[in-house]
């Protein structure tokens, strides 16, 4: 059924056909997505990078062409790397606020140009100085700048982010793709036995009393962790989980940790 992207700063992808219906996650400008099914308001969609589905409202979709998807594909859109960014759209008004982790197709460093289907846009703002001494540094750079965000479910912003969203962006501006959820990132790397091997971006899963993985972590520093719960914190972690200061407990369950990046 062709092809879309997105063209606003974020769109909401929901469970079901309502705009009350729970949001499963979101799309963020200049990532491309697959329309699977179409409706008389809505559009079931999948995105490209990490083949996640769910409902967005047709009046936010941008169609593009599938000889411009091919080539999206072949070559990786770079990624905003600041917080915030500022684009503006060639023959529009104003400017548009960008989130961390949006995609700048075929951009051009030395025009500061990206093309989105038959439109051009401007990047306005400076682009990140990025350092790739150590990726595992970069990787917790970029964790700590969604430091204070508050907890969304389904979200994958600095306006509000879940745990498994947190885990997924800042591995994806470092270029590991990770899927959407928790259940789905604990299936990928290598286990570690111990906490105490356990080295900076390293992922930390928690479950239930079932054996269900209900949330991941970023390991930081040695016995420290950040993840997202209430918003994106820092706490402390041992053999048995989450160790909250604020509410002097235990908030979750150690299950496994899983080393995703190849040693340097």
């Amino acid at each position: 059924m062709g092809f879309g992207i997105a063209d606003l700063s974020i769109i909401p992808m929901r469970s079901e056909q309502s705009e009350r219906s729970e949001m499963v996650s979101q799309i963020l400008f200049g990532e491309l997505y697959e329309v699977l099914e179409i409706t008389e308001k809505w559009m079931f969609v999948r995105l490209v990078h990490d083949g996640y589905e769910g409902w967005i409202d047709r009046k936010m979709h941008l169609p593009v062409s599938e000889e411009y998807a091919v080539k999206y594909q072949e070559e990786e859109p770079v990624l905003a790397a600041e917080i915030f960014n500022i684009v503006t759209k060639d023959g529009d008004y104003g400017n548009k606020l960008l989130v961390s982790g949006s995609a700048f197709p075929f951009f051009d460093a030395s025009t500061k140009k990206m093309r989105l289907g038959e439109d051009t846009y401007t990047l306005v703002s400076k682009m990140k100085d990025v350092s790739i001494d150590s990726l595992r540094d970069l990787l917790i750079g970029y964790a700590l700048m969604y430091y204070n965000t508050p907890y969304l479910w389904g979200g994958r912003s600095p306006y509000g982010i879940d745990c498994s969203g947190l885990a997924q962006m800042v591995y994806r501006m470092v270029g590991v793709a990770l899927p959407r959820d928790a259940s789905q990132q604990v299936g990928i790397g290598q286990d570690l036995s111990f906490v105490e091997e356990a080295m900076p971006g390293d992922l930390a899963f928690f479950g239930d009393d079932a054996g269900a993985v209900t949330h991941v972590g970023i390991i930081w520093e040695q016995n420290r962790i950040i993840h997202a719960s209430g918003k994106v914190r820092v706490d402390k972690i041992d053999h048995q989980g989450i160790f909250n200061e604020d509410l002097k407990r235990y908030t979750h369950n150690l299950k496994v940790i899983k080393r995703i990046l190849v040693e340097e």
